[in-house]
């Protein structure tokens, strides 16, 4: 909004120098095609200045670091078609006179150096332009001793950010302060008057990153929407205290809501926002954000607080906060902490809201300090929770976890080897449950082997695992298990593929076609641990096309199941004459060399097969234009599919399309689940969820997003949202609607629970400290967007 350090003076230094000189040499001389360069120390002969240099400067963005570093000693280059001295009174350069001197250019009709009272003149099409901002005027002057400076009539454009203007006057006083009378800014380009500040004062420090409006107004399409006596705006990327843009919404829980957010830049490295939020139907609402920036890392801590809720005031005050942090030291140390918590367990269900993260109906509350060498590291957690449930909850506590590994990886004859330990508190709420201490120690060799068209990987393993567990003996659930308990479980593992590739071609173009086939053995020694408690941290591992090459089927080593199997894979993959992927596909199973150890369930009665479900997966990319991927397990014993999920995608410029589809069976999901028994509560027959994502431009700079996400068991939506988006060069609107399902309800009557929202959304494209509005999914219950073929990247 204003032009940079010396800008003007600079430029009018030239003329002071070269006034003097002419004056000296030839009293009363008119010359034509003069050409010099002058600096305080000296004069010499400069290559001539074209008159097209202006055309290649205006408009155009000299980046800070292009820029001269001392430009008030770089030479200066004048060219113009007459010069006229007058020894001791004035040099007047006229005809398309064009100065430069370093990244700054200026240019005049005329340019008068008067030498009395040493200042400058330029009239008639004054340009200016210093590598971020450039300057139309019809008359400038300069006081050279004072260094104050007017132009009259001016237009400015900033070059490297979005922003212009208007003045009555430009008025520089010396060379840190410039003030626009009757001047205006926006940031939507020339001929649209979309919105502006428009001020009878605006000023600006040299280099300052704001500027302050006096008797500001804020215009729409020249319409005053409001005034203020005193405004300051951001003129870069730099933050600002002050109020941001307001949000409207409108939806069934809270009613109608309105929120206005200010945002307080504390320090350069402290920050935060403030968003009183009223509702109709709940009341009004604090939230506050605040950030931080240090030399042991970055983090926040972000509140809720609604006093008293009108929905339900039984309740009383309502609020949620959540501290985040992370961090390094010294290079060797990282440092994590995420901890939140709420007023009641209803709280997510009543109110929208972000804090935290949530996982199995809890609010997470997690921190670990760790130690990194080269050849070690070792890390400290906590993970503790607040459940979301009434009653007593189920889940775990690491009160706390020490984990400590080591690595050599400079063996003789290319052995590898690595330590893997930790020692581990668990606990819990649930008496009928056992507490434990748990140390277990995992020793392993490897050898790897590989050439550019075949590798093999040998590895041994050693599981040694004690627990000292605490629990209530007349509970049936613990008959079975023991109070100290330790287990050695050895492991080998094997594992073998190829690489091979060859040219084809498909309707008529050329692919190069790989063929990867793999093979491993795993064998881990059966061992009774049924006098173990199976699940402080330990689930079953989802098994696709890339788990079945895994060592284990669980998460941790509470449960360690047996094997004797070999798995038998391989993958084919096309690219392109660029060496691009357009398409892959694998396919792989598990044969059992003892059957025993097929089945994850020890307490099964079932005949199992000697093999797993054959698993697929496949990624297909046409001309970057059309995605699909796919992924299935197929039961060829019981005929049935396990699993399956798939994505299809058109995208075509602005405009794309996706249908996805996921498929879980039930019996899948009971395998998966300790405590299943409830499951029918939840589920008849598994999981089967089809949506379709859509966005496209409608005309100018209206476009569409939508989604809708179907439950194709219970025959009912879960999830839909629609929302127009009008977008200019320098505003946008937006206009919602989202209805998502807040509570399924017994799957055995019709009676889910849905929640309506509408939202509108303004902004100001190019303010700094101002994003765009970007459609998003409300509740999380639907399936989430991914680009089809990197799903597994």
């Amino acid at each position: 909004m204003s032009l940079s350090s010396r800008s003007l003076l600079a430029t009018m230094i030239s003329l002071a120098l070269y006034g003097p000189a002419m004056a000296d040499d030839n009293p009363q001389a008119t010359t034509n095609n003069i050409n010099d360069t002058t600096n305080e120390a000296s004069q010499e002969s400069q290559p001539e200045i074209d008159v097209s240099t202006l055309e290649v400067v205006k408009g155009t963005c000299i980046a800070p670091q292009d820029r001269s570093q001392d430009i008030n000693n770089e030479p200066v280059h004048i060219a113009a078609n007459e010069a006229n001295a007058e020894s001791a009174i004035a040099v007047t350069y006229s005809g398309d006179v064009v100065i430069k001197q370093g990244h700054r250019t200026m240019a005049a009709d005329t340019a008068t150096y008067h030498q009395p009272d040493n200042s400058v003149t330029a009239e008639g099409n004054v340009y200016f332009h210093d590598g971020g901002m450039e300057v139309f005027s019809d008359r400038l002057e300069s006081d050279l001793d004072t260094e104050d400076s007017e132009m009259d009539n001016a237009v400015y454009n900033m070059t490297c950010e979005p922003g212009r203007g208007e003045a009555e006057k430009v008025v520089k006083d010396g060379l840190e302060y410039y003030r626009l009378k009757n001047g205006t800014y926006t940031t939507c380009p020339a001929g649209d008057q979309s919105w502006r500040f428009s001020a009878t004062s605006i000023e600006r420090e040299t280099d300052s990153p704001f500027a302050n409006l006096y008797n500001a107004r804020f215009e729409v399409v020249d319409v005053p929407i409001f005034y203020l006596p005193y405004l300051r705006v951001p003129v870069g990327k730099e933050r600002l205290t002050g109020f941001l843009y307001p949000n409207i919404k409108l939806n069934s829980r809270d009613g109608f809501s309105v929120m206005t957010p200010f945002y307080w830049n504390i320090a350069p490295n402290y920050d935060m926002t403030i968003t009183p939020k009223y509702m109709t139907n709940r009341g009004l609402q604090l939230n506050t954000d605040f950030r931080y920036l240090t030399t042991f890392g970055s983090g926040g801590l972000k509140a809720e607080y609604l006093g008293s809720d009108q929905k339900y005031q039984d309740l009383g005050a309502r609020w949620a906060f959540n501290f985040n942090h992370s961090g390094t030291y010294q290079g060797h140390w990282l440092f994590t902490a995420d901890y939140s918590k709420v007023s009641d367990v209803a709280y997510f269900n009543d109110i929208t809201s972000n804090i935290g993260k949530r996982e199995d109906n809890n609010l997470l509350q997690t921190a670990e300090a760790s130690y990194r060498e080269q050849d070690w590291d070792a890390t400290l957690r906590v993970r503790d929770f607040q459940p979301l449930t009434t009653g007593v909850s189920s889940n775990y506590r690491l009160m706390p976890q020490l984990e400590a590994n080591y690595y050599r990886l400079d063996l003789p004859y290319g052995f590898d080897f690595q330590l893997n330990g930790h020692l581990s508190r668990f606990e819990i709420d649930d008496p009928n449950k056992p507490s434990a201490d748990r140390l277990h120690l995992e020793p392993t060799l490897t050898l790897p082997y590989s050439t550019p068209w075949w590798s093999i990987t040998s590895e041994a393993k050693l599981m040694y695992t004690y627990y000292n567990q605490e629990f209530d003996k007349n509970v049936q659930a613990n008959q079975h298990l023991e109070e100290t308990v330790s287990r050695t479980i050895p492991s080998i593992r094997v594992h073998s593929g190829l690489y091979l590739e060859r040219n084809t071609q498909i309707w008529g173009s050329d692919y190069t076609q790989s063929l990867e086939p793999q093979v491993q053995y795993l064998y881990v020694q059966s061992v009774d641990q049924k006098n173990i408690y199976d699940a402080y941290d330990t689930t079953l591992l989802q098994t696709d096309y890339y788990g079945l090459f895994r060592d284990k089927r669980y998460s941790s080593v509470d449960r360690i199941a047996a094997a004797n199997q070999f798995t038998v894979g391989a993958s084919t993959r096309y690219f392109d004459n660029e060496y691009k992927e357009r398409f892959n596909l694998s396919i792989g199973q598990i044969f059992y060399l003892n059957q025993d150890n097929a089945n994850i369930d020890d307490s099964s009665d079932e005949a199992t097969p000697n093999y797993s479900a054959t698993a697929l997966e496949s990624d297909f990319n046409y001309d970057d234009w059309l995605f699909f991927h796919g992924g299935l397990q197929f039961d060829a014993g019981s005929n049935d599919i396990q699993f399956a999920n798939s994505a299809l995608e058109y995208r075509e410029s602005s405009f794309f399309t996706q249908l996805n589809y996921r498929f879980v069976s039930k019996d899948y999901i009971k395998s998966s689940l300790k405590d299943n028994n409830d499951i029918d509560k939840y589920t008849d027959k598994g999981i089967s969820q089809a949506g379709i994502v859509t966005g496209f431009p409608v005309y100018g700079g209206l476009s569409v997003r939508g989604d809708y996400y179907h439950d194709l068991n219970d025959s009912r939506m879960i999830e839909s949202q629609i929302s127009l988006n009008y977008r200019t060069s320098c505003w946008l609107i937006t206009v919602g609607y989202n209805k998502y399902l807040v509570a399924r309800g017994d799957v055995r009557f019709d009676t889910p629970t849905y929640e309506n929202n509408y939202s509108i959304s303004f902004s100001l494209l190019g303010l700094a400290g101002v994003s765009s509005f970007g459609a998003s999914t409300a509740s999380g219950n639907a399936i989430a967007y991914g680009q089809p073929f990197n799903l597994n990247n």
